[in-house]
């Protein structure tokens, strides 16, 4: 391991736009560095490559609780109440369970109609632009998962506005000050929302997790619900949102593929994959914290609450299991990347963003024949920060 601080913050905009080789450099170093990151200078551990990465992940000595991270840290929690992805175990055993009761598959399962009509919806409207140019971004990527997962919850009336602004503050914004203040924000917004419901539930999932108790009558607490909410909300749309944008960017970019996905849709399911793997909507997971001094990749991280991060992006470019891990190919064999994460916080939602993502690009595709990128791909601009990875805006053209 370099003894020295990588500092990731310098790097800037080439590294927000492309930070695969600098990781790939550092894995040929070692499996764990100390970095800089662009979120207010806090300092981390990044843990780079598939095997290493994949153990972090599951390894129960890392806490995701926010109360035992270092008080040196200049980041905070930005979730407005406790959560999957913010406890351990007995407390994460039991919160999704709880979800998982009403959050089944086949609950998903049964959103597939909602999904075409709503991808069918906007792709009219996007069609009907004049010039035949669009922001994929805001025409597609973004208000169908935040649609289904309203749906979903059962807030029709959210305002996604302000709710786009916050969740891309709280999550992206490299001012620790823009991140607290979003963070607050949406906790007021959260907790009146759960109240509004409690008066007014309906035949939705926030309702049912509301109302919902195990078989030792045990429930989901006020805080615990608003957390939850928060969860769904950002978890739901966030991740969907890249998931889209990125994969028909690399659809655009790599003719050949796009042309064999064409040919034969039945690919679908395929390319989702390696979507998922070639360019994820996350290039790092939720924060995981020291407690005791921990051995990681041969490197003894300090106890105390330091910051650990696994950078997932690039686990599923390790060449050792993915070969030709730069090349994007739909046809390859992407099972086991770890674009959800791995062991006991793996996505809960991941059925659900790959169901959206499956009618997206496949509707997309069959109503846009000769959809192509309208910008060149160095110029496009990405969300910053270590967690999100995505574009800003995807401006596409086709003809009406």
């Amino acid at each position: 391991m370099s003894r020295n601080i990588v500092d990731l913050a310098a790097l800037g905009e080439p590294f927000t736009r492309d930070p695969y080789p600098v990781y790939a450099r550092l894995r040929a170093q070692g499996p764990v560095h100390r970095i800089r990151m662009p979120e207010g200078g806090a300092e981390a551990w990044l843990v780079v490559g598939y095997e290493a990465g994949r153990a972090a992940l599951a390894d129960p000595r890392l806490t995701k609780d926010w109360a035992k991270a270092s008080p040196a840290l200049p980041l905070g929690p930005v979730s407005s109440g406790p959560h999957m992805l913010s406890s351990d175990p007995p407390d994460h055993t039991r919160l999704r369970r709880l979800v998982a009761r009403e959050f089944t598959a086949r609950r998903v399962e049964e959103l597939a109609p909602r999904v075409q009509k709503t991808t069918d919806a906007l792709l009219d409207r996007m069609l009907a632009a004049p010039d035949g140019r669009a922001d994929l971004v805001e025409a597609l990527s973004f208000p169908l998962p935040i649609s289904v997962i309203c749906e979903l919850l059962g807030v029709p009336d959210l305002d996604r506005v302000s709710f786009r602004t916050w969740s891309n503050d709280a999550i992206g914004a490299s001012d620790v000050t823009r991140r607290k203040a979003a963070a607050a924000a949406m906790a007021r917004y959260m907790r009146e929302l759960v109240s509004g419901k409690r008066q007014r539930p309906g035949e939705d999932l926030l309702s049912a997790l509301i109302h919902a108790e195990d078989d030792d009558g045990d429930r989901l607490s006020h805080e615990e619900l608003v957390g939850m909410a928060w969860l769904l909300l950002v978890a739901g749309h966030e991740t969907t949102v890249n998931l889209i944008s990125n994969g028909v960017l690399a659809l655009l970019t790599h003719p050949a593929q796009l042309a064999a996905l064409r040919a034969d849709l039945g690919l679908i399911d395929a390319a989702v994959e390696e979507m998922l793997r070639y360019d994820g909507p996350l290039e790092t997971p939720t924060y995981r914290f020291t407690t005791d001094p921990v051995t990681l990749g041969g490197t003894v991280v300090p106890g105390g609450g330091e910051l650990v991060l696994v950078a997932i992006a690039d686990a599923n470019r390790d060449p050792e299991r993915f070969a030709g891990p730069e090349r994007f190919d739909i046809a390859r064999d992407a099972r086991g990347h770890v674009a959800f994460g791995h062991g006991i916080h793996h996505c809960l939602g991941a059925p659900l963003a790959r169901l959206e993502a499956r009618i997206a690009v496949r509707t997309l595709l069959e109503r846009c024949p000769d959809l192509a990128l309208d910008i060149h791909p160095a110029a496009i601009t990405w969300r910053p920060g270590l967690m999100i990875r995505g574009p800003r805006s995807l401006p596409v053209r086709f003809t009406r």
